[in-house]
């Protein structure tokens, strides 16, 4: 179960995670982008974090649409819009003025982000992307509820974008040089989960 502050602090872990780790997500995106996927997801999250505080939102539907207005509006390249629509369409299955999520509403509200997030990319699992690490995580809260394996789950799929050859994005045009890195927004979904599942201390 998760309520209004648990969610906050969701998007707080996020917010500390990538001030720690955008230097190394942009190193992941120089490799096969424009070594700026942390740099502007950062951005992203923490000016989400300065509208958390400046209004905090009075339920879930209105804290999902905060995320995603904000990421859409801030975040450059493509992350923003992908993560912003992620977060509104997820938002989009809460009832209004609900504060609390059991373990079914998360993972439905999830996998409505990440149908929302696929149609605008055009991603499928093995493209080298985000759905990589989301997809599986998804699936697999949806069948155990657990969200430490949904973390695990992700985890696996960023290691298993490494070989792939990418399919989307900047980095379809290097074909066969873009096998042997991770993908970047795999890595970022990845944190993503973690900070969900409370993997983070910042979220204590």
């Amino acid at each position: 179960m998760k309520d209004l502050a648990a969610l906050e602090n969701w998007l707080r872990c996020i917010e500390a995670r990538l001030a720690q780790e955008k230097d190394d997500l942009n190193a992941l995106d120089a490799a096969i982008g424009d070594a700026d996927h942390g740099s502007n997801l950062f951005r992203g999250f923490h000016k989400v974090w300065e509208k958390l505080e400046a209004t905090p939102p009075t339920d879930l539907p209105a804290l999902f649409k905060l995320v995603g207005m904000t990421l859409i509006g801030t975040v450059g390249g493509a992350s923003g819009p992908l993560y912003g629509t992620f977060f509104l369409e997820a938002g989009k299955t809460l009832p209004a003025g609900s504060q609390t999520l059991d373990d079914t509403g998360l993972a439905a509200a999830l996998a409505a982000g990440l149908a929302g997030l696929q149609r605008l990319g055009k991603a499928e699992k093995g493209d080298k992307t985000m759905v990589d690490a989301l997809l599986p995580a998804i699936d697999t809260l949806q069948s155990s509820a657990d969200l430490q394996k949904a973390a695990e789950a992700a985890r696996q799929g960023l290691a298993a974008t490494i070989p792939l050859i990418a399919r989307k994005g900047r980095a379809s045009y290097l074909g066969e040089r873009s096998r042997g890195h991770a993908d970047p927004g795999a890595a970022s979904a990845s944190l993503i989960l973690e900070c969900l599942a409370g993997d983070d201390a910042s979220t204590s």
